[in-house]
């Protein structure tokens, strides 16, 4: 059942060490921003009691001494310790096959609004990942937002995001 004598790029990936750097590295980017944020707001007791950034400012002092004592421990990891992996290439493309799609829904969104984007959010997920047929996704996309459209616009009458370039203008919504 062990792969490791066929010399696939399965074996390969990601290393835990690797991993455990760029998160620590991630969270003291955060939280040097929610510092330098709540500092901007006011960080200090002001005479009336803290200022609006006061705690926020000290969280993200906390988070910055934690992430840097996590960088401090994942460097001091030994890194040929039994080659611990954090993925491999072919868990992480599976990973990037629904997260990045996921980034463009997210972002078309923004610019089409949530119905035109979930159609074809849909229908690509049927064809690339489900290899569905393309007139059998699309029918099913359009149909799925239709129906999503039909229920929170005129049935619930809940607005939900068209868009910066509102493509569905044409219906009065």
């Amino acid at each position: 059942m062990s792969e490791r004598g066929s010399g696939t790029s399965a074996e390969s990936g990601i290393s835990q060490r690797s991993a455990e750097l760029v998160v620590a590295l991630l969270t003291l980017a955060a939280g040097i921003t929610v510092a330098v944020a709540s500092y901007k707001l006011g960080a200090r007791w002001g005479s009336d009691g803290p200022q609006a950034g006061y705690f926020p400012f000290y969280i993200g002092l906390l988070i910055c001494i934690g992430s840097i004592a996590n960088f401090v421990a994942g460097l001091r990891v030994n890194a040929g310790a039994g080659g611990l992996l954090f993925v491999h290439w072919a868990g992480l493309r599976r990973v990037a096959a629904v997260l990045l799609p996921a980034m463009v829904y997210v972002a078309g969104i923004y610019l089409v609004g949530i119905y035109v984007s979930s159609m074809f959010y849909i229908a690509a997920f049927m064809v690339l990942l489900g290899k569905y047929r393309i007139w059998k996704s699309v029918v099913i996309g359009f149909s799925v937002s239709l129906v999503l459209f039909l229920m929170f616009e005129i049935w619930f009458q809940v607005l939900l995001p068209k868009g910066a370039y509102n493509i569905l203008s044409f219906v009065g919504h």
